[in-house]
């Protein structure tokens, strides 16, 4: 029997919903991405093609269609394939657009990085740190969060990964990076002046030229930092990374380090603005803790600050979509996914069906308590780490950053924002204030 005939029978056609010509539905999902995949939903079912980017999606909808796409036990589906039309330009190379075989090597040498030892360490280097930069914050009515938060995760994660202070460079590799971030829907796909391609090849350029400055000093000496250990790794046969794999694999790692957990933290910061009490009974559990700084064997006894970081990324999640590319025909609820066809999930959209969580739209970090869990009715329901093969590598790291610095943070800050106030959002490519998230800082 072949594999073609082994398939399940196909039986029903996938809808089509091509929304206006040329661009289709980009600014609905550029405004609102979980707002467009519930009206594609209500108006075609939870199995949709609809054009993005110039190129037919179909939008897959639900715990069980993420389950199917990002666990992929039957290997239906390449993320290259998926992530390479947005990515490829300004982060070639990451680890999260390979396929196996160079993906499962690649991805067991930077696991090292993320393993316990290295983690227990990361939080120790990092503590003084975080208490150097919030330390330098100033009090005042409009205080911008996102720019803030931004540039001391950014700090963090270069001394933790290169080893290195940035300096002078700093405000120019902050801005590389939003460049390169924003690059990735650019409409216009070519790096014409003064469109967002143009300014992501620019930043990237920037980047890369930081990084092959350092290489030759990571190179010739073994250091503890991640940056050196990858230089210095090598596969089975004692084969070592190329210069350009190197640098690849850094530009992608800070990006990720840093502006995922920006997200997550400033959506933190928001819902604490925005619900009072939950800030003050973090607060007095980190006050009534009697740790200035929290340590790796810390991190799992912080558990409110846990429920409310599981419900910033469900209700906030850094990345509202995942693409893939199908590899092969394959069938999914009876609808048939042709090969070569571009697939897209939505955590956004499973984070919020009623069907799953009770009161959706409301800050409930109680509901990740181990009384009612209910993020344990799918193993796909929450998702904001993506799942499978390609889960992400620094899911930890990220648990341990936003920890340690909202630990530091509620024992000398108090946060608020004027009444009535609702955080312009920018969902895409990576979640963040439009506004910068002004609030009214005081020191206790």
């Amino acid at each position: 029997m072949t594999a073609q005939s082994a398939l399940p029978r196909a039986t029903r056609p996938i809808p089509v919903d091509r929304g206006r010509p040329v661009i289709g539905y980009l600014p609905e999902f550029m405004k609102d991405p979980l707002a467009f995949a519930q009206m594609l939903e209500r108006r075609n079912g939870p199995v949709v093609m609809s054009p993005m980017m110039g190129q037919n999606s179909v939008v897959l909808l639900g715990p069980d269609a993420c389950q199917f796409v990002l666990q992929d036990r039957e290997g239906n589906f390449s993320s290259h394939g998926g992530w390479d039309y947005f990515i490829g330009k300004v982060f070639p190379g990451s680890i999260m657009a390979m396929d196996d075989p160079a993906h499962r090597f690649q991805r067991r040498i930077m696991q090292q990085a993320f393993k316990k030892p290295a983690l227990t360490a990361y939080i120790e280097a990092m503590n003084p740190r975080i208490a150097e930069g919030i330390a330098r914050w100033q009090p005042r009515a409009d205080f911008p969060v996102f720019q803030s938060i931004k540039q001391l995760t950014l700090d963090l994660a270069t001394s933790i990964f290169l080893g290195e202070e940035i300096g002078p460079d700093a405000a120019r590799m902050n801005k590389a990076f939003i460049d390169t971030v924003d690059a990735a829907l650019a409409y216009i796909r070519v790096p014409i002046p003064p469109f967002n391609m143009w300014k992501g090849m620019k930043g990237r350029q920037l980047l890369e030229a930081y990084f092959y400055r350092l290489l030759p000093k990571k190179r010739a000496t073994a250091t503890p930092d991640f940056f050196s250990q990858f230089c210095h790794a090598t596969d089975e046969d004692g084969a070592r990374f190329s210069d350009k794999e190197v640098v690849d694999h850094m530009i992608f790692l800070l990006m990720a380090a840093h502006d995922t957990t920006t997200s997550t933290l400033t959506t933190m910061f928001y819902a604490l603005a925005r619900h009072p009490e939950w800030q003050q009974r973090l607060r007095e559990e980190s006050l009534a803790f009697g740790k200035e700084w929290l340590s790796f064997e810390d991190l799992e006894k912080m558990e409110s600050l846990g429920w409310v970081m599981k419900e910033a990324l469900r209700m906030y999640p850094p990345l509202t979509s995942m693409p893939r590319r199908a590899t092969r025909d394959c069938v999914f609820n009876g609808y048939k996914l042709k090969k070569g066809q571009l697939v897209g999930v939505y955590p956004i959209h499973t984070h919020h069906m009623p069907e799953y969580w009770s009161e959706p739209y409301r800050f409930d970090p109680e509901r990740f308590s181990p009384a009612r869990a209910e993020h344990k009715k799918h193993m796909f329901q929450w998702i904001p780490f993506g799942g499978g093969a390609h889960m992400c590598l620094g899911q930890h790291f990220a648990d341990l950053q936003v920890k340690a610095v909202m630990h530091q943070i509620l024992q000398h800050y108090r946060w608020s924002i004027p009444e009535g106030y609702e955080m312009p959002y920018q969902h895409v490519p990576i979640a963040k204030p439009k506004d910068g998230l002004p609030v009214r800082l005081d020191r206790l």
